[in-house]
């Protein structure tokens, strides 16, 4: 099982830019080198990260990313944690095989005002050096660990100024997600890159990708969760859901609960949401916050009905209300799914815990009611 990132960091002490082969930050990097092999755990420590505050993480966040970029087949060079005279400020230089290079900066929870300019100013300064060719085999890639209004804002600049061919934006989820993708599937490395990359006119590679992607995917859903609408009369027993929620610019995951299940009592699903025409009355659901952990359940009162609900964000999107009943919140004490958890569960029984877990939370599914009472603590996890 993996160490806990908070002991690691512990036994490091803190991480700055001083220099030297015993310094906190080269030891804390080499054990990243020595001893994270799986996605999986990254996501455990990425995660860890966002859910604690202070510059210790957020400096941790960004060796994991840097770290990450190792998984995705690019050459790293870890960036200071702050800038200084002398030195280019750039969190990460990645360089492809194939001769482009990704300069990084991560920017963790807090919100501060982004300026494009520093980015740019950057991969300016690594082209007078040398270090880069040209804008032709270059990008800014800002890696954003949680979404807040922030990050809308610098999306609107980045199109404003026309630098969409320059600077990319993505969540660090979504930066795993395509790790995982290559993890799982063996996805190559210039394939990577070129959902990285701003798109050419022609777009057939991408869903060449996809369709790949598709075809290799096998059937693993258990036979329980295959059935039909009509097979719902033989199974009339309580079934169990847990359902992730996504944070974005205009609510986070914990906003959203706390409104909707906590205030207004119900929960939306969308067209294509697993388990639309199967969740019953009766049924229990637990609520999975990206990044962070389960932080309320409820029990299901209605059949999902087509009928936008006004509080909804994007009810246009999840149209299908359903109401709760006997909701219990905890949104500041998370169930989290770490390492130490996922043993413990009906799910991973025949899967290694450290490996790449984020299937398990990210899109709804049902579960058995042993995971479901661990995930909401009304059992012991052994």
């Amino acid at each position: 099982m993996t160490t806990p990132l908070t002991e690691i960091l512990d036994l490091v002490g803190p991480l700055d830019d001083s220099p030297g082969e015993h310094a906190p930050r080269e030891r804390f990097r080499r054990h990243l080198s020595r001893s994270i092999q799986l996605v999986g755990q990254i996501r455990d420590y990425i995660d860890e990260c966002l859910r604690t505050s202070g510059p210790q993480y957020n400096r941790a966040l960004q060796d994991l990313v840097n770290h990450l970029g190792h998984f995705l087949g690019f050459e790293v060079t870890f960036g200071r944690y702050q800038g200084a005279v002398g030195h280019v400020g750039f969190d990460g230089h990645w360089r492809s095989p194939t001769g482009f290079h990704v300069v990084v900066e991560v920017k963790t929870t807090e919100v501060y005002a982004i300026k494009t300019k520093t980015l740019v100013g950057y991969v300016d300064e690594l082209i007078s050096e040398g270090s880069i060719p040209s804008w032709d085999s270059a990008l800014g890639l800002y890696v954003i660990g949680k979404v807040d209004p922030e990050i809308r804002q610098l999306d609107t600049t980045i199109v404003g100024e026309k630098r969409t061919d320059q600077l990319r934006i993505i969540s660090v989820d979504a930066l795993l997600s395509l790790a995982e993708i290559m993890e799982q599937y063996g996805v190559a490395h210039p394939d990577t890159l070129s959902l990285l990359q701003p798109s050419g006119p022609m777009i057939d590679p991408v869903i060449d990708l996809m369709a790949d992607l598709v075809g290799q995917r096998a059937d693993v859903t258990p036979p329980r969760l295959r059935e039909t609408p009509a097979d719902f009369q033989q199974h009339p027993e309580v079934a169990y859901w847990l359902t992730p929620v996504k944070s974005h610019p205009d609510e986070t995951a914990e906003e959203c609960i706390e409104k909707l299940v906590g205030r207004e009592r119900i929960y939306a699903f969308g067209e294509r949401t697993p388990g639309r025409r199967r969740i019953k009355p009766g049924d229990r659901i637990c609520f999975y916050a990206t990044q962070n952990g389960i932080i309320a359940h409820a029990t299901v009162e209605s059949l999902p009905e087509r009928q936008p609900h006004p509080k909804v964000v994007q009810s246009d999107k999840y149209p299908w209300v359903f109401r709760l009943d006997n909701e219990k919140l905890f949104l500041t004490d998370p169930v989290v799914i770490d390492a130490a958890l996922r043993p413990h569960l009906d799910a991973f029984a025949d899967r290694d815990p450290d490996q790449s877990w984020a299937w398990f939370v990210q899109s709804t599914k049902e579960i058995t009611r042993h995971d479901f009472d661990i995930l909401t603590r009304q059992s012991a996890s052994s």
